[in-house]
């Protein structure tokens, strides 16, 4: 490669690292494995040491990965918390510690003693401690400034508050998620049809650097310590030493920690620690070797980025090829059809995979992939199956191609996918596989409105055969309710009043119930007013919705194929004999006295739920927001109210109390 070719092949690693890494420590949505990060790394230091007259200060191989989140506060760390130079090869690790035991001689140092850590795959943080409490806690950030999250790290049982002595310490941990911890979150957001966390790592990251705590302490956050940055009136000779302490002042501390005299030694520590990767509790993603005398560690000193008295050794991903079986499609709780890879099991990093997820339609298109395949599976994280390869020069002529279903699986309506949506859904109300979300969402306050039929009564319900619609709602029984629970008559009595109350609901929130996609509060009260009536709306063309101001062709040809199946026509019959209300009741005299205005609601009403408020708003002919801007028009605020307030004056934006908005309701 000549020095054109070079320089022009450096430039592209540069701004690839620059933008793998942004989505991986800034979003915390890795759009690459590790390994392969690693690999483009690799290069682009082998080319900026073959040719020095292109290096720059500004290449990742200078610098800490990751800047400071928009929302937090900034944090300059006292000493930086820098990274470690990565390795890949046992000889590399065997030509690093042959080189410091060498430098040890020259600087008679006797201790040549290392630590083999594990290299825990999570997020890195400082804790600061005054007089033994908790002060401040950050992330690494760009290893100099990082992000204050201290009321985040409160959220983590295992971060002691006050330590065991009152000394002035700041420590360096790494922030996890545990693989079993991490399975469950996932399971959790792929019944409710959340985005998948790609691995532990990220999930963990992301956990972190919310701006809302209550969203951190939901999450099953843990930490380990692995080095003191700064303390006072203390000394150590060993980082050996140093970990003790931190454990017998309370401290989490990272619990696979080997003490190594010699080469082969460490080799064995490295190899130990790779053999019991999938028994450990946490996911890790290397082995970190360390120098142990802390004397020594500051004569090796550092680099811009990296500790000279410290590398890590990175094991290679475990890949192993099976055969693709079948393709079978899984529904979820939103109508979401999943296709499922049925694979010959086969056992990859300590565990035995039979099946994985196959995301969507155009994942199976852009691997190619075909039932009778020869595939690769590896693990995303040492956790998730993945299939990352087709060998298709294995390909027999015997494969056959697989096509996404056109009806659901479960209950044969018609499963479509919207404009811009990988994926394809079950169109129908009353799909067994949706049944549960359907009635919670029904039942819920911005529908239906039925105090009392959370979610534990509907799993009971369910359970028992009770129901098996939401229309069936109406046919429950008072002696149904009462069997629920063990004296259960007063519950019962107020659940039957609170299920008659709803049948004198407007038509909105009826058209809302019905959980129509993409179909909300807003577009419902649209529907109710143009319609009158759900036979109206029945009825209704595609063309004429499309017109409508709101609605849009999307959300129109949603509406069109809801009203031509089977199920809902049933369903809608259901409603009408049981005596749900199916009009408007809306007065047909208009008032738009709010008709250009733009309302903010924030805080807590004292007379009205902000569903009610938005209701009187809305019938007015005004609009709600969400969020304030300089077109708001007015920000009705409650008590209790927060950011909303006080970006509506740093706007100039009128601000109104709910008196005031009585007055102008009257």
């Amino acid at each position: 490669m000549n020095k054109k070719q070079a320089e022009k092949r450096i430039q592209e690693l540069r701004e690839k690292t620059e933008y793998y890494a942004k989505k991986y420590y800034d979003d915390d949505k890795p759009e690459i494995s590790d390994f392969e990060y690693d690999m483009l790394m690799v290069e682009l230091r082998n080319l900026e040491k073959d040719f020095p007259e292109f290096k720059s200060k500004d290449s990742l191989t200078q610098k800490v990965g990751g800047h400071v989140k928009e929302g937090f506060e900034k944090v300059t760390h006292e000493v930086p918390l820098q990274s470690l130079q990565d390795v890949f090869s046992i000889q590399e690790v065997i030509d690093y510690v042959e080189k410091i035991n060498q430098k040890a001689e020259e600087s008679n140092i006797k201790n040549k003693r290392y630590v083999v850590e594990t290299k825990i795959d999570g997020l890195s943080a400082a804790l600061e401690y005054k007089s033994g409490k908790f002060v401040r806690g950050a992330t690494r950030g760009n290893g100099l400034v990082g992000e204050d999250v201290t009321q985040n790290l409160k959220t983590i049982k295992t971060i002691p508050m006050e330590l065991k002595e009152k000394i002035d310490i700041t420590v360096r941990g790494e922030v996890f998620i545990s693989k079993e911890d991490f399975e469950k979150m996932n399971q959790e957001r792929e019944e409710n049809e959340e985005e998948l966390f790609a691995n532990a790592r990220n999930a963990a990251a992301g956990s972190l650097r919310q701006l809302d705590s209550k969203i951190t302490k939901k999450r099953p956050l843990d930490i380990y310590i692995f080095n003191v940055q700064k303390i006072e009136g203390k000394e150590f000779n060993s980082h050996f030493e140093e970990l003790e302490y931190l454990s017998k002042l309370g401290f989490n501390v990272n619990p696979v920690r080997i003490e190594c005299n010699t080469i082969e030694e460490i080799e064995n520590a490295i190899k130990k620690i790779g053999e019991d990767r999938e028994n450990l509790t946490f996911g890790i993603d290397g082995a970190v070797i360390k120098v142990d005398d802390l004397k020594f560690r500051e004569i090796l000193g550092t680099t811009a980025k990296t500790p000279r008295w410290a590398i890590a050794y990175k094991y290679p991903p475990e890949k192993r090829e099976t055969i693709l079986k079948d393709i079978i499609c899984q529904v979820g709780r939103t109508g979401a059809i999943t296709p499922m890879a049925i694979l010959e099991p086969v056992k990859v990093a300590g565990s035995t995979i039979s099946k994985t997820t196959l995301h969507n339609e155009d994942f199976i298109k852009e691997k190619e992939l075909e039932i009778g395949d020869t595939v690769v599976i590896q693990k995303a994280g040492d956790v998730i199956p993945e299939i990352v390869e087709v060998k298709k020069e294995k390909r027999t002529g015997k494969e056959k191609e697989f096509n996404m279903p056109k009806n659901c699986p479960v209950c044969g309506a018609p499963a479509i996918r919207e404009e811009g949506e990988a994926a394809i859904r079950c169109t129908g109300i009353e799909c067994p596989a949706k049944l549960f979300r359907n009635l919670v969402h029904f039942v819920s306050r911005e529908a239906m409105n039925i105090d009392g039929l959370g979610e534990n009564i509907i799993g009971q319900l369910l359970d028992r055969n009770l129901i098996s619609n939401i229309a069936d709602i109406y046919s429950l029984t008072f002696e149904d309710i009462a069997s629920l629970k063990k004296n259960g008559n007063k519950f019962a009595q107020n659940l039957i009043n609170s299920i008659n109350n709803s049948k004198e609901n407007d038509l909105y929130r009826l058209i809302t119930g019905l959980g129509i996609r993409n179909v909300g509060v807003k577009a419902s009260k649209i529907l109710a007013r143009k319609y009158k009536n759900i036979d109206n709306l029945f009825n209704a063309t595609l063309e004429e919705l499309s017109i409508i101001n709101d609605i849009g062709p999307i959300m129109a040809n949603n509406i069109v194929e809801f009203f031509k199946q089977e199920q809902t026509i049933d369903l809608i019959n259901r409603f009408k004999q049981y005596g749900v209300n199916t009009q408007s009741l809306e007065n047909d005299v208009e008032d738009n006295r709010f008709e250009g205005k733009i309302f903010v609601l924030t805080g807590s009403l004292e007379n009205y739920t902000r569903t009610e408020a938005a209701d009187i708003i809305e019938k007015f002919g005004g609009k709600t927001s969400s969020t304030v801007s300089k077109k708001t028009s007015y920000v009705l605020a409650g008590e209790e109210a927060g950011s909303k307030l006080t970006k509506a004056q740093n706007l100039g934006v009128e601000i109104i109390t709910e008196e005031q908005f009585e007055n102008m309701i009257k």
